[in-house]
């Protein structure tokens, strides 16, 4: 589903991505984590074609990662929610659903609005609403189009209580439903439970990429340590 060959992205003469290569499976949740500036935010805007990489091959269902058959694979839900200031919050999802040709929208868009606590907010504009508000938007949007691969950077940012516990569920449910996730975020407890593998970058590097009950065997050399240990583990300071 995704192939990312020697990704390097340099900026001057910094490297904020050192010639890295993952491949992510059809059906598979990938946990991305790191510290602040290990490069997490820049691979996947590499991926999705927000940011020009220097060098490297990014392949997406068998297309380059650029094209618009790429692009009709994946939605991405960026740390920053973007929104229209003049468009309401059911406008956006309609737009979304012109955008990408699909016609019986309204009852998954009322769903998914109803899910996010968003139905009493569905005629007010995008100027007007907070960063949480534009947070549960801007997954709305993505999840709209039925993707099979999804890009989530930080989605819990700004999120109430509520919010977060109906994201995890969605996270749930695409996996069972056979979708193809990879999830940066500093919640590590929010992708212990259903990523099927974890990586982990430092400083640009892949510094660890297994399963968690792998990563536990040859880091930490405990079965009943957790997620947050093995972190801890591979990005302390030398």
């Amino acid at each position: 589903m995704l192939t990312v060959s020697n990704l390097i992205k340099r900026y001057g003469k910094q490297n904020a991505v050192n010639d890295i290569s993952f491949h992510l499976e059809g059906g598979e949740v990938v946990g991305l984590l790191g510290p602040n500036g290990a490069g997490k935010s820049t691979t996947m805007k590499c991926i999705v074609g927000l940011l020009r990489k220097t060098s490297g091959e990014i392949i997406i269902g068998g297309h380059d990662h650029l094209s618009v058959e790429a692009k009709r694979f994946f939605s991405y839900i960026p740390e920053t929610p973007y929104v229209y200031d003049l468009l309401t919050v059911r406008e956006h999802l309609q737009f979304i659903a012109q955008a990408y040709g699909i016609k019986d929208w309204k009852s998954r868009g009322e769903e998914l609005m109803e899910i996010y606590d968003l139905t009493d907010k569905a005629d007010k504009l995008g100027r007007d609403l907070s960063k949480g508000m534009r947070q549960k938007i801007s997954i709305c949007c993505a999840l709209l189009p039925d993707p099979q691969l999804l890009f989530f950077d930080e989605p819990m940012i700004g999120l109430d209580p509520k919010a977060i516990k109906n994201t995890k569920k969605i996270f749930k449910e695409l996996k069972e439903a056979g979708k193809t996730i990879l999830v940066s975020t500093h919640l590590i407890d929010s992708v212990e439970t259903i990523a099927d593998r974890i990586m982990i970058l430092k400083n640009g590097d892949i510094i660890g990429n297994d399963t968690l009950s792998n990563l536990k065997q040859q880091f930490i050399q405990d079965e009943q340590g957790s997620l947050e240990d093995i972190f801890l583990e591979l990005t302390k300071d030398e």
